[in-house]
């Protein structure tokens, strides 16, 4: 699936060359062709203009003038000999600006030096008199000159727009396939659960086990617990309220008793008894016990497990602070990725799952508050009331 999206963007963007670098080359073409048709209609209108000079006969003056008010799109200055410029016979241009802004004219004439050379009219050779007509570029050849441009751009904006609804499409099937896999598993767990509660109950018929029945009754309360939790996952989880000093301290216990002594966990409420928020019990449960058991592996078994409730005025703000080995700042956009783990073992979908109760389930945020290595790491957890 990876592998055919990626491949797919791949010829989206080969597209996207091909569509550009031929829109390039044809606007290429067409400007020039435009170029140099402008070019022969600027020369007819400068011949225009000799024979509107050098008419001895009215219907050569008639036509002459003709051709001369047929040009309304290409602008053309006409200056002397020295490129003094001749106001009275510079065409299509902004007359309100040449009016009103003295350079005008003359900024126009830098513009179209930059551009083609001047067509020179000869008036007399001695002594030597000439008109130079400069011109510019017409609507439709700026149109043609940026339409590569705009092409570009909304070429570029499909792009993004596909391939944000590629990434989109890929990360619904994403989800849909994780919960599956839970849903699956939380099926399949099911049976062999049922039937341990069963051997359980025929134990405890027998004198004897009243102690191993309760430590087995503990362990498949557990694993009842476990498919609950991947049961929800998929479905929209029944939130309700409740206290999450006591939620965090049930957990924190849970956790203690399989830590080790060399482990001091410490919650800090801040004076508050009682924290208030709407939440899922078990899956909010399921993502502090995998916070927890992350900070153990990164403390190796050694060191101190904090967990700060804020209650603030739109939001409940839990940090859970270890002083664990941290983590690399290269990983720091990682974490929460299916599949990415630095330890040897485990399919690297524990901070995933947390990610996707916190937010999807919980419309809430979770994210690395701030880690250094050697010294710890603190995952937030907000959650709005």
């Amino acid at each position: 699936m990876i592998q055919q999206w990626v491949n797919g963007r791949t010829i989206l963007f080969l597209v996207a060359i091909c569509i550009v670098t031929g829109t390039l080359f044809y606007s290429r073409y067409l400007s020039e062709k435009i170029a140099a048709d402008e070019k022969q209609k600027v020369e007819t209108w400068v011949e225009a203009q000799r024979t509107i000079m050098n008419a001895t006969d009215q219907t050569s003056l008639n036509l002459a003038a003709k051709i001369s008010s047929e040009n309304r799109d290409i602008p053309i200055i006409e200056t002397d000999e020295n490129d003094s410029i001749n106001s009275s016979n510079c065409v299509n241009l902004d007359t309100v600006k040449m009016k009103t802004h003295s350079n005008y004219l003359t900024q126009e004439l830098e513009k179209f030096k930059k551009l083609h050379e001047p067509i020179t009219l000869v008036i007399s050779e001695k002594p030597y008199t000439a008109n130079k007509y400069y011109y510019g570029e017409s609507m439709l050849q700026q149109e043609v000159r940026y339409y590569p441009i705009v092409q570009l751009l909304v070429v570029s904006l499909f792009i993004i727009i596909t391939v944000i609804a590629q990434r989109a499409s890929y990360r619904g099937m994403q989800n849909q396939l994780w919960a599956g896999m839970a849903k699956e598993t939380a099926h399949q767990l099911g049976t062999p659960v049922s039937s341990l509660k069963g051997w359980i109950e025929m134990l405890r018929e027998m004198p004897g086990n009243e102690k191993l029945t309760a430590e087995m009754e503990k362990d498949v309360g557990r694993l009842e617990l476990i498919t609950d939790r991947f049961g929800k996952i998929g479905s929209q989880p029944h939130l309700e309220e409740k206290n999450l000093v006591e939620q965090v301290k049930n957990m924190v216990e849970y956790i203690r008793k399989r830590a080790g002594a060399k482990v001091d966990f410490r919650i800090e409420t801040h004076g508050e008894e009682s924290i208030p928020a709407m939440i899922s019990p078990p899956l909010f449960d399921w993502v502090m016990e995998n916070l927890l058991k992350n900070s153990l592996d990164a403390m190796e078994g050694r060191g101190t497990i904090s967990i700060h409730l804020h209650d603030a005025a739109t939001q409940v703000l839990i940090d859970v602070v270890d002083t664990g080995k941290g983590i690399a700042k290269a990983n720091l956009q990682k974490v929460f990725d299916p599949g990415f783990t630095t330890k040897k073992r485990g399919w690297g979908l524990g901070l995933t799952l947390t990610k996707r109760i916190i937010e999807q389930y919980h419309k809430g945020a979770i994210y690395v508050k701030s880690s250094e290595a050697g010294k710890g790491t603190t995952i937030r957890i907000e959650l709005n009331k």
